[in-house]
């Protein structure tokens, strides 16, 4: 009875958090890609003391969480505390040509993340660099490996040369999407596993990735 009262409680807090027109839009925001507060305050046209308010709700009834950029340490991001719209459906995005995923070196983030992509969606996919290493990282490899993805381990390429018009951008890279700013698709701001260089944290990295992918497919449509 306790578990149950606790799990009606928790819902509660949930609805009454998101109750609000200008929580709930944030929310949806949130629940495509990470957004600093500045980006947030941009999209919503909302005074910056009214979204820190917005902002602190949410977070109290446990749907934020917070992490500071790998590029910019003064810059933080907004993201959904994962399993937060558990039992809550958002709605479908739109339509894509063909996605393609950024990060820096298109070496290791983005590479994981198209071959996700390919495993789970019949959307087109590619993935690109805005400083494109020499080759795939020996880690992301081994990761693609253990989990059974067809990582096309082909050397990086240059956004430049990748990107069409109709493309549906994801930047994978705090670097990347801060340098390219909003391309109008999506930012997800998931940490370099090449900095730790462990098999830990490319499989954490390909988690969150997969967590990423598998909430994105089922809401995008092909063109």
């Amino acid at each position: 009875m306790n578990a149950e009262r606790t799990t009606l409680e928790r819902r509660a807090a949930t609805y009454a958090a998101l109750s609000d027109p200008a929580r709930l839009h944030i929310v949806d925001l949130l629940s495509l890609g990470d957004l600093s507060p500045s980006e947030l305050q941009a999209r919503l046209g909302m005074p910056s003391n009214l979204l820190a308010h917005h902002l602190k709700t949410l977070e109290t009834a446990g749907l934020l969480t917070r992490g500071r950029s790998e590029a910019d340490r003064r810059r933080s991001y907004v993201r959904l505390t994962p399993g937060a719209l558990d039992g809550l459906t958002p709605g479908a995005v739109g339509h894509a040509h063909r996605v393609v995923f950024v990060c820096t070196a298109n070496s290791a983030r983005s590479q994981l993340a198209a071959a996700l992509w390919r495993r789970t969606s019949p959307i087109p996919v590619a993935s690109a660099g805005t400083h494109p290493a020499d080759r795939v990282d020996p880690g992301a490899v081994a990761a693609a490996r253990r989990h059974r993805l067809a990582l096309h381990a082909t050397r990086p390429r240059r956004l430049a040369d990748v990107a069409a018009d109709d493309d549906f951008v994801i930047t994978v890279c705090d670097h990347a999407h801060e340098e390219l700013g909003d391309l109008g698709g999506l930012h997800w701001s998931i940490p370099d596993p090449v900095r730790a260089g462990t098999a830990d944290a490319f499989d954490t990295t390909v988690t969150a990735l997969a967590h990423r992918v598998d909430g994105l497919a089922a809401r995008l449509a092909a063109i």
